[in-house]
């Protein structure tokens, strides 16, 4: 069992780890990373969110964007769009026909994509980990085992877990119908109005041995998005019943009604949340303690630790990772 899991999704847990390897043995820590982000784009498999821990944990995200790898080209996607205006086809999300998404290879369901002028910018040695990944899975290896091998590969210092060997796809349902997450947000910068989120196939997915034995150990949840990047997670058998049995601190992602980054407040309304700090506590009913920040005005009904929240690097992650372990050590875990 590790010391401590993280749950991660988006920006925000990755960010943290970078205050999480200052503070603890990062040998001891586990992370277990959302996958209902995930696309098959032009028969690969990316699992953003994922390869967002993978690439900053080997040194080599493109800290920019917080995607992919910094420096790389992207020959083969600039070819790919050329290739469609030659032919006149049209480009952004080309959903693959319905039949497709449940037929097939396993890793579909609700999230495949024609890589005709393929709508997110994929570098070229990024391709390389997609390419490879959805290979060993097509070798018949679990994504589990395909994610430690990639870790190894890259020399990640952290035990770093798929949420679940099963595929299972967010979908947005917006004013213009449903959307993947990825259609919603990379293609659309999440223009369309949300009406609701479904996590397809999280009601026959499973839990993995790995990531059981992880959040038995105490959880921190970083301020990533509720609905889209924590949400997945836990609507998964088994993740929420952890949760309740483990004490979990969450970081806020929002200063009272103001969200740090990303389509957080929009998702959230779209799902009769309220988009402030109070609405993340309501959706986190397992979380025993928040570290929230000092401007926050919010008054929550469980224990808080305050600090400046904000990370833009190393030291703002170690002050946060402070109180992270502080809280936890209010809810009755001392994490060393």
């Amino acid at each position: 069992m590790p010391d401590i899991a993280l749950l991660a999704g988006g920006t925000g847990t990755p960010k943290l780890l970078a205050g999480v390897r200052r503070l603890l043995d990062p040998t001891r820590v586990a992370v277990v990373g959302n996958t209902g982000d995930d696309v098959e784009l032009g028969g690969h498999l990316v699992c953003p969110d994922l390869d967002t821990v993978l690439f900053d944990g080997a040194g080599v995200l493109d800290r920019e964007r917080w995607w992919g790898i910094a420096g790389d080209t992207t020959a083969t996607h600039d070819r790919l769009q050329e290739l469609a205006a030659d032919v006149g086809l049209e480009p952004g999300p080309r959903y693959l026909p319905s039949e497709a998404q449940t037929e097939g290879r396993r890793i579909a369901r609700h999230r495949r994509f024609s890589g005709v002028a393929e709508f997110m910018e994929i570098g070229d040695r990024d391709r390389a980990v997609h390419l490879t990944r959805t290979g060993l899975l097509d070798e018949g290896h679990t994504l589990t085992e395909v994610t430690r091998t990639l870790a190894d590969a890259f020399g990640l210092d952290v035990s770093l877990l798929p949420m679940s060997d099963d595929p299972v796809a967010t979908l947005v349902h917006t004013d213009e119908g449903p959307m993947h997450f990825q259609a919603f947000w990379v293609a659309r910068r999440g223009e369309p109005s949300v009406e609701g989120v479904e996590f397809r196939g999280a009601a026959e997915a499973t839990t993995t041995p790995a990531v059981r034995e992880a959040l038995s150990a105490p959880v921190v949840v970083g301020p990533s998005n509720p609905v889209t990047s924590v949400g997945p997670m836990v609507a998964l058998d088994g993740i929420r019943e952890a949760l309740d049995a483990t004490p979990v601190v969450a970081v806020s992602p929002f200063v009272g009604r103001e969200a740090f980054s990303g389509p957080a407040p929009d998702l959230m309304r779209g799902t009769s949340r309220e988009p402030s700090t109070a609405g993340v506590a309501a959706a986190y009913p397992w979380a025993d303690a928040f570290v929230l920040d000092e401007a926050d005005p919010t008054e929550l009904d469980r224990p808080v630790v305050r600090t400046d929240t904000r990370i833009d690097g190393p030291t703002d992650a170690e002050r946060v990772t402070r109180a992270a372990l502080d809280a936890l050590a209010g809810a009755g875990a001392e994490v060393r």
